[in-house]
């Protein structure tokens, strides 16, 4: 696996910054949640369509990236960052003055487009900065921003929408997203050395096709894509269960939600602890292990016909956690592979990790019907597929140390 030694512009990029970045796009997805269920009535919809407000979100986001990491390969992390965040300040304003439903749709696909950009961006820059196994580190401390988001973005939603009207929630997105506007612009420099360099189209679309054609980066993007797909299963079916079955408000959904976005956060700050000591395929293998044993626990408890929001919110902290462990560690490594195509690589990963929680997101919300064990039953699916891709990813990892040590011999 291909490495770099860290870049001295670390010193004058503020990680908070990175952090901020990264949490604006899934800031607007979560403080939205709570108020899909009520959305129905306000459109006088279905609940099938207001469910696109998320899905399609999720597949703008998915798409996006495909393209914003080999522009910033191409064109600089700081100009598409900066680029993506007026889309993304625009978009918000849009979806706050959406006078229907098809509108809302709209404006959030291109809210997902410019929230791509800090997802995105901020883990390319990461590996513009440091070598691999510290880019599993800082990656950690870097996606808090995606464990904050969720942790006070659907408490905050559920307020607002109590207290003002869900257009509210979009009024505080439009001042956050200005404001990292600002900060990168004042504060971000470029921390691509290749930026601005003229590569020939047939060596850029060579490179890219060399880049597809690794199962190592193939197998470490599908463990992040899958255990991402158990939070986003989660995401997609909690708030009708909760709200529909189980009788939570908007608020109450957000302060148990809280118990979730902690776990993320706790799983992160161990990743940024102890990753660049204990490798990352360690950590992935510990993630998938909790993952399996929380949704194999959330199915018991369900199966005995105990309902409470506990018997959910519990099993899914614990979920959360074991994306803390996994995430940082299966990013860092995918875009390790070829550090040279960093933004690319981020761009792939993020794309694979969004279009599968789309089509988890989507497949739940088509089941939920049927209760409780739709999803449950998706949750297993994305632990059992993560923690195959994660075996996958480190017995090609190790046969290509083998090789390298080999050669050297």
């Amino acid at each position: 696996m291909s490495s770099i030694p860290d870049n001295p512009a670390k010193a004058r990029v503020p990680i908070l910054l990175l952090v901020m970045a990264s949490a604006v796009g899934p800031l607007s997805l979560n403080i939205f949640v709570p108020s899909m269920p009520g959305l129905a009535e306000y459109f006088s919809t279905n609940d099938a369509t207001v469910q696109l407000t998320l899905t399609v979100f999720l597949v703008a986001i998915a798409v996006s990236q495909l393209f914003i990491g080999p522009l910033s390969d191409r064109f600089g992390r700081r100009r598409v960052l900066i680029g993506g965040l007026t889309l993304f300040v625009m978009a918000s304003l849009a979806a706050r003055l959406a006078p229907d439903i098809g509108s809302l749709i709209t404006a959030r696909a291109f809210q997902g487009i410019g929230g791509a950009t800090g997802i995105v961006l901020s883990r390319a820059i990461v590996r513009d900065l440091y070598g691999r196994d510290r880019a599993a580190s800082m990656i950690g401390y870097v996606t808090m921003g995606m464990a904050i988001a969720p942790m006070l973005g659907p408490s905050i939603g559920g307020f607002l929408d109590g207290s003002f009207g869900w257009q509210s929630s979009f009024d505080l997105i439009v001042v956050l997203g200005s404001a990292v506007f600002v900060a990168v612009i004042l504060r971000l420099p470029e921390t691509n050395p290749r930026a601005g360099q003229r590569v020939p189209l047939a060596a850029f679309v060579a490179s890219h096709r060399d880049l597809a054609g690794q199962m190592l980066f193939w197998s470490y993007a599908l463990v992040g894509a899958a255990g991402a797909a158990i939070f986003f299963s989660f995401l997609g079916g909690a708030p009708f269960i909760t709200q529909r079955l189980m009788g939570l408000t908007p608020f109450e959904y957000g302060l148990y939600f809280a118990l979730v976005a902690g776990g993320y956060g706790f799983g992160n700050l161990l990743s940024g602890r102890f990753a660049e000591h204990h490798g990352p395929d360690r950590m992935i293998l510990a993630g998938n292990l909790v993952a399996i044993a929380a949704v194999a626990a959330m199915g018991l408890v369900a199966a005995s016909g105990v309902i409470h929001p506990l018997t959910i919110f519990v099993p899914m902290s614990i979920c959360a956690f074991s994306n803390g462990l996994v995430l940082p560690s299966a990013l860092a490594s995918a875009v390790s592979v070829r550090p040279d195509l960093a933004g690319a690589a981020s761009g792939l990963a993020g794309a694979l990790q969004m279009g599968t929680g789309a089509l988890a997101s989507a497949i739940v919300g088509a089941l939920i019907h049927h209760g409780l064990f739709a999803l449950v039953a998706m949750m297993a699916v994305a632990a059992l597929l993560s923690a195959v891709a994660g075996h996958v990813a480190r017995t090609l990892s190790r046969a290509d140390a083998e090789r390298l040590l080999r050669s050297h011999v």
